[in-house]
């Protein structure tokens, strides 16, 4: 496979530019009783030139978790009503949730439950809106896993749902104003917990070599890659790593820089801990949580210069994690920041978000 990885990054790309999402084909969605959340809708339109008409501000709570009664009664029903409306439900191929919307829809552990992120239950409601309604409990298979083509309706049965959230306002417009600035250049860091044993090391390796070699740094020992620079996407273990304690490994991300962990509760909540909290091993002793786990939280790596992260709101189970060996090859060929995420992404209805402007794209260098 020596030379054939870069020819065919060169090829997606010519295949994906002329191709990628506008912003016609984006719905914004907020929430009318948060003020951040309505500051973070009136900049993004206005940066991504998206008309006044393709916002919809609900009336739900401000709470990260909420019920699945108040999911469906106050974001699943009033969005249909919204799109169907409009006769939008084909034409909206991206949908953008903000700070306020809430996070995530209670339920019962395992893998036969209703708990989910809001935004991977938006993303299966386009089933439902056009009269096959996804089933509960429990996962979804995503009808655009490993897609090599640009979202398109009816083809592909799914809204590719990112969420434009931090710590703080200001973490949300640096991340609009790095998407804005992201360019094909920098390397990718695959950081491995420890040589080739477990599933999510071997996807790692096969990224590796789905990806130019010069743009890669793939670390196979079991020490953590600190202080890399230049980089524009970043796969570890996070806090599952058993050398990684710290909130901060020193990168330098570049603008555009997207960011994956296999992580069980990365994306429990956007609420920011004390400056002196910091991950660890999971334990019992409670003093070490935030937010319900020991575990890294993907709104850091926002804070620390990254455009776009995955992450977790309850336990995804390892198989159902973000792929690196098709994130990285699709977003590097020049596809959106979306799109990448969403074909990396095995389910639906679960517990996976995507953080970051959808409309992101590398171009140029």
């Amino acid at each position: 496979m020596g030379s054939s990885p870069p020819l065919l990054v060169l090829f997606l790309a010519t295949a994906c530019g002329c191709c990628a999402l506008t912003p016609a084909e984006v719905l914004v969605v907020g929430n009318r009783n948060s003020p951040v959340s309505r500051s973070i809708i009136d900049y993004y339109i206005s940066k991504r030139g998206i008309p006044s008409q393709q916002v919809l501000l609900l009336n739900t709570e401000v709470d990260e978790e909420i019920s699945r009664a108040v999911f469906d009664r106050e974001i699943a029903e009033p969005l249909g009503s919204f799109l169907k409306k409009r006769n939008w439900v084909d034409r909206i191929l991206a949908i953008v949730t903000t700070s306020g919307v809430p996070l995530k829809i209670a339920g019962s552990e395992g893998r036969a439950t209703v708990a989910a992120s809001v935004d991977s239950e938006i993303a299966a409601l386009y089933a439902d809106f056009s009269g096959t309604a996804h089933l509960l409990p429990g996962p979804v298979p995503n009808p655009y896993f490993r897609s090599e083509k640009p979202l398109s309706h009816p083809e592909f049965p799914v809204y590719l749902v990112t969420r434009l959230t931090g710590y703080s306002l200001s973490d949300v417009r640096a991340i609009i104003d790095r998407s804005l600035a992201a360019r094909n250049r920098g390397v990718v860091v695959l950081d491995q917990r420890e040589p080739g044993v477990e599933e999510g090391d071997n996807w790692l390796q096969r990224a590796t070599h789905l990806l130019p070699k010069q743009r890669v740094l793939h670390d196979e020992t079991t020490q953590v890659v600190r202080g890399a620079s230049n980089v524009i996407g970043y796969a570890s273990w996070g806090s599952n790593d058993r050398s990684r304690r710290e909130r901060n490994v020193g990168f330098h991300y570049l603008p555009g820089a997207l960011v994956t962990e296999f992580v069980s509760t990365d994306g429990r909540t956007f609420q920011e801990p004390p400056e002196s909290w910091s991950p660890g091993p999971p334990g019992k002793d409670r003093t070490l949580y935030f937010g319900g786990s020991t575990q890294t939280l993907s709104a850091d790596f926002l804070r620390q210069g990254a455009t776009g992260a995955s992450g977790h709101v309850y336990e995804p189970y390892l198989p159902l994690t973000p792929r690196p060996e098709v994130l990285f090859p699709a977003y590097l060929s020049g596809r959106t920041l979306a799109e990448s995420f969403w074909a990396a992404i095995p389910a639906l209805s679960w517990m996976n978000i995507v953080v970051g402007d959808p409309l992101c794209r590398l171009i140029g260098q």
